[in-house]
């Protein structure tokens, strides 16, 4: 039986050394997984994929947040409910009252009956039990793709402020010169690239811009240093 901490940044500008912090302080014994894709969708997220192939019943995984888990409603309720199945205990720091634990022992501690339709009557104590999980659960997963959507709403609003406001977007200061493809696949970048508001991922974002991982990381990095 083993523990894992998974731990995930969404953006260049988070410290996933918070959430490592945060993990082995509860769970000192625990092997750390570190995941630095830029998404919001836990399908690609190769470190979690690995992980996922390795774990076995009575293994843990911790997560600092319900959002490092999935920010997707529907697909983190999917795949906690399949890892509740498969025996493996899942832990939220932030949102323990979703822990996995949490519900066995409510299924577990149930009224001892007698009578012929004890089976029955179990078996929709289970089922009313896993109705308010899912609930519970939803609702968190729900919360934590809500947040997603406020900081995109956020970034939006900041970058249209400071255009309103004469703030020129995309060009860093105390830059000399900046070519015609490097203004262009930035002007991409912050209208498409998830990181500010947009739908494409990095990869995306790199082949519609036409450049290099390493120029488009450059140039991320110049977008927002420019809006702090």
């Amino acid at each position: 039986m083993r523990q894992y901490g998974y731990c995930r940044i969404s953006t260049g500008k988070q410290n996933i050394e918070r959430q490592v912090r945060n993990i082995q302080t509860a769970y000192p014994e625990s092997i750390i997984v570190r995941e630095t894709y830029t998404g919001t969708k836990f399908q690609g997220r190769k470190e979690l994929e690995k992980l996922l192939e390795k774990v076995h019943p009575g293994d843990t995984i911790i997560f600092d947040s319900v959002s490092r888990m999935s920010r997707d409603s529907e697909e983190g309720f999917q795949l906690y409910e399949e890892l509740f199945h498969k025996d493996v205990s899942l832990v939220f720091l932030k949102e323990p009252h979703i822990n996995t634990e949490t519900y066995r022992r409510a299924m577990t501690n149930q009224v001892a009956l007698t009578g012929d339709k004890v089976d029955l009557i179990l078996d929709g104590v289970n089922h009313y039990l896993m109705e308010l999980a899912r609930e519970q659960i939803r609702i968190a997963f729900e919360q934590a793709q809500k947040e997603v959507s406020d900081l995109h709403q956020r970034t939006r609003e900041g970058i249209e402020t400071a255009r309103l406001n004469g703030k020129q977007i995309g060009h860093p200061r105390g830059a000399t010169y900046e070519t015609k493809k490097s203004k262009a696949a930035k002007e991409i970048i912050l209208r498409h690239n998830r990181s500010f508001g947009g739908s494409l991922t990095d990869a995306e974002t790199m082949r519609q811009a036409g450049i290099s991982r390493k120029s488009f990381y450059k140039y991320k990095k110049e977008l927002w240093d420019n809006m702090e």
